[in-house]
């Protein structure tokens, strides 16, 4: 209890501190979220036109993926140098993954059915995709969104050490002076913004869910 207490009177005393680290966080968190979405959705779509291609991302993207963190920021440093650009390399890179395998599963798991009913009405390629595809994809796509989300939250923690801002800053920091509270505090609100997160995208995919599937259950009565 006493631990716990002494975490607590940390907020208190050095809540600045600590405010200043979140906003930080969530600033390295929300450019590469940004980056993410748009290269993954992109490159997924791109990959529903060529199986081979897809296979050759899937292929490369997994490989990444299998890269330690650490070493990936330390590989970065030696081109981008110490600071946020390495950090948003690096995190866009992981967190690329869950994006591109949902957008190209949800669009290829679309009815086949609903595909050809829309070709055959005249709907155009950029018809289809828009107004069909893409949005009969979104709950698997949201679904990739949310794993991404809370992913590059985890892993900005991690940012610190090359340099970059973040809640990673109190953490290290309270390793290398052995300040125990000050690492339980900084990782404690890591974990915070992760469930929060979350909880508003849990909130926010059963919402999509209900919309399109409520949409296409209407459409197909």
């Amino acid at each position: 209890m006493e631990f716990i207490r002494e975490v607590f009177n940390l907020y208190v005393e050095r809540w600045e501190f600590f405010l200043e680290l979140i906003i930080e966080h969530m600033y390295l968190t929300l450019i590469s979220v940004l980056i993410i979405t748009i290269v993954g959705i992109i490159t997924g779509v791109i990959m529903t036109y060529n199986d081979t291609l897809a296979n050759v991302i899937l292929a490369i993207t997994n490989f990444m993926y299998t890269i330690p963190s650490i070493a990936m920021f330390g590989f970065l440093v030696a081109f981008s140098g110490i600071g946020n650009t390495s950090a948003i390399i690096a995190l866009s890179i992981y967190g690329v993954l869950p994006i591109i395998r949902n957008t190209y599963v949800g669009i290829k798991e679309v009815d086949s059915e609903i595909v050809e009913a829309a070709i055959g009405m005249g709907t155009t390629k950029k018809q289809l995709l828009l107004r069909i595809q893409l949005p009969l994809a979104l709950p698997v796509i949201i679904a990739g969104f949310r794993t991404m989300v809370i992913m590059t939250i985890a892993l900005g923690a991690i940012a610190s050490f090359i340099g970059a801002g973040g809640l990673g800053v109190a953490i290290w920091r309270g390793i290398t002076t052995n300040f125990k509270e000050l690492t339980i505090a900084g990782s404690l609100l890591v974990a915070l913004l992760a469930v929060l997160a979350d909880v508003l995208l849990n909130f926010v995919e059963h919402f999509i869910k209900r919309k399109v599937l409520g949409r296409s259950e209407g459409g197909n009565k």
